[in-house]
């Protein structure tokens, strides 16, 4: 039984690594700032990991699936550039670029729901974010009924 228990343990640890290793050999994709781009969206709670103003940018295939909430096939993008926010006499504004997250379908990826997840730093450069701990817990927690895609098409525009 603890020969199970220790094997198992091994497995999702080999698969969290080997998803954290996929991670930091990809690249942004060129051009994603032409794809259709989001609204604004604010982060005023200071703990949270999203804390500053964020953008989401949809590849434009990804798009039909992203306006019914689900469906998503294999090779849909998602990329969120982030910036710190500062307030100016009182009316919060955006800062400095801090972080690039892309998130991309990909079956390969089963520690994290078919989903591969990297960061960047401002310089488009990995950042060594854990696509486990960082990114896919909260997407599990908020969005499984909608294929982990926590933003809903509504919010966009």
């Amino acid at each position: 039984m603890k020969k199970s228990a220790a094997l198992v343990a091994l497995l999702v640890i080999t698969i969290a690594a080997s998803a954290a290793l996929a991670a930091g050999k990809v690249t942004l994709p060129k051009g994603y700032e032409q794809w259709p781009k989001s609204k604004q969206k604010i982060v005023t709670d200071k703990k949270s990991l999203f804390y500053g103003s964020h953008y989401i940018y949809v590849e434009k295939k990804t798009m039909p699936a992203y306006q019914a909430g689900k469906g998503y096939p294999e090779g849909s993008r998602f990329v969120v550039v982030f910036y710190n926010i500062k307030d100016e006499g009182g009316k919060l504004v955006e800062g400095k670029k801090n972080m690039i997250v892309l998130m991309k379908r990909d079956k390969k990826q089963t520690a994290t729901g078919g989903w591969l997840f990297a960061g960047f730093g401002s310089d488009g450069k990995p950042s060594g974010l854990d696509p486990v701990q960082n990114c896919f817990g909260c997407h599990q927690k908020d969005a499984a009924d909608r294929e982990f895609v926590i933003s809903r098409y509504g919010e966009f525009k």
